[in-house]
């Protein structure tokens, strides 16, 4: 059966290519071709229907990379403004105006180094007034505690002696009486009256010590202390004279450059309103307002670099600061990167592109991140070569993430072929031909 349908499309084939040949005429030639068109689908149904013959696969392009081991970081990103490490905006302490400025803009200071003066011959005139009170206070001072006893205590004193005699005397009496009256020379009466007058003397020469004692010890140290009074009195006026001269220099308290100065000599310069500034920029700070997920990730002395237009290469910097709260109004921290500058590229108030990396894993196996299927309420999966040619998807646990690169943490094994291109709405088994590209090509999307 089937012999025969083949002889008779084999038949049909020879002639209808020897009729074609003698066929001249345009009208004729499409008329017969239009009958054995007709008659060669129709053969050919009849010829096919009894030996099918599939069609072949469809093969679909992708690109691939291997999955390999390498170091990847976690790295937080942010952008911030430089600022130099120390600042000082130098104010006076008084209204004056300017005598001298001693430096300009841009010029290099030292910590305790005269920038400007300001008239001060008032306080200068004070300041002598002062310290001539002072020198006084200390003469009296000492002439206070180096001088002889006081008026009253040396009358004190003088009374102590002149009773003392006074018993002396009146003791030298009493026993020559008293001899004269074991003798019988004199009489009883006179003996006791001179006994009496002994008595007198005595108590008068106690009296006298014991004044004496209480002035020495309560009048000396009532002058002594009136006199330390004074003494202290006048070494404050003059030091609070003195602190007014000293005013009136002003000097940095850092080492650095000049950043502004805001007025000219002859100018007033206002108590309390910055005079000059001097910023120390051997090293500058980047202050970030880092998200609190992301701020959760980073830990003090952190390495971090900073990028800045005009320089070509990434500046080495660590985390200096973390603050210990979050801005109520932004939910963010403040976080500070410091960088050494020595030769002065960072320009405080340039803005800056800060990396901090957070977290290091060492022989991560990654892949890009264009090789990522994930569904909003599903796995996360890739699509992954094997070795017969077909897609499969395979689902996979991810881990940090650095620029197009992911860390994969389990569902893959190194060397694997994943799909980076072509993957999205591919369907499982698929037979495909693979493009093997870089895995740190710059895969934007796997469709």
């Amino acid at each position: 059966m089937h012999r025969v349908k083949e002889a008779g499309c084999l038949g049909l084939a020879a002639r209808t290519g020897s009729g074609a040949d003698r066929v001249r005429s345009r009208v004729f030639s499409f008329g017969v071709a239009t009958i054995v068109a007709s008659a060669l689908m129709a053969m050919s149904f009849g010829c096919s229907s009894g030996n099918t013959v599939p069609p072949p696969e469809a093969v679909v392009s992708v690109e691939t990379v291997t999955v390999k081991a390498q170091s990847i970081a976690d790295v937080v990103s942010a952008e911030g403004v430089l600022y130099p490490v120390h600042q000082a905006s130098i104010s006076p302490k008084i209204t004056a105006p300017v005598r001298r400025f001693y430096v300009q803009r841009g010029d290099k200071v030292h910590r305790g180094e005269l920038l400007a003066v300001l008239e001060n011959k008032d306080l200068a005139a004070a300041a002598m007034s002062a310290q001539g009170g002072y020198d006084q206070a200390q003469a009296t001072y000492a002439s206070t505690t180096s001088s002889a006893l006081p008026e009253e205590i040396q009358t004190a004193n003088l009374n102590l002696v002149n009773t003392k005699a006074t018993l002396a005397a009146q003791q030298k009496l009493y026993d020559s009486e008293n001899k004269l009256y074991q003798q019988g020379a004199i009489a009883r009466k006179q003996l006791d009256a001179t006994k009496v007058a002994l008595t007198a003397a005595q108590s008068a020469y106690e009296t006298a010590e014991k004044h004496l004692q209480n002035l020495q010890a309560a009048g000396m140290s009532q002058q002594k202390k009136a006199a330390q009074g004074q003494l202290e009195t006048a070494h404050g006026q003059y030091l609070g004279a003195a602190a007014q001269l000293g005013y009136t220099e002003i000097r940095s308290p850092i080492d650095g450059v000049v950043a502004n100065r805001a007025v000219y000599p002859g100018d007033i310069a206002p108590a309390g309103t910055p005079l000059l500034i001097v910023i120390d920029t051997s090293k500058v700070v980047v202050q970030l307002h880092i998200p609190q997920l992301q701020s959760e990730l980073l830990r003090m002395g952190q390495k971090a670099t900073i990028r800045v237009p005009g320089i070509d290469k990434d500046v080495p910097a660590k985390v200096t600061v973390l603050s210990p709260a979050l801005d109520p109004n932004s939910t963010t921290e403040e976080v500070w990167v410091e960088a050494d500058n020595p030769k002065g590229e960072l320009k405080p108030g340039t803005t800056a592109q800060v990396s901090i990396t957070a977290k290091t894993v060492a022989n991560a196996l990654v892949i890009p991140a264009a090789a990522i299927l994930a569904e909003a309420n599903g796995p996360t999966s890739v699509m992954v070569v094997k070795s017969d040619g077909r897609a499969y998807s395979q689902n996979v646990k991810t881990g940090i993430q650095q620029g197009n690169l992911i860390q994969i943490v389990n569902g893959l094994q190194p060397g694997e072929q994943v799909i980076v291109s072509g993957q999205y709405g591919l369907p499982d088994k698929t037979k495909v031909k693979v493009t093997p590209v870089s895995a740190n090509a710059d895969t934007k999307t796997g469709a």
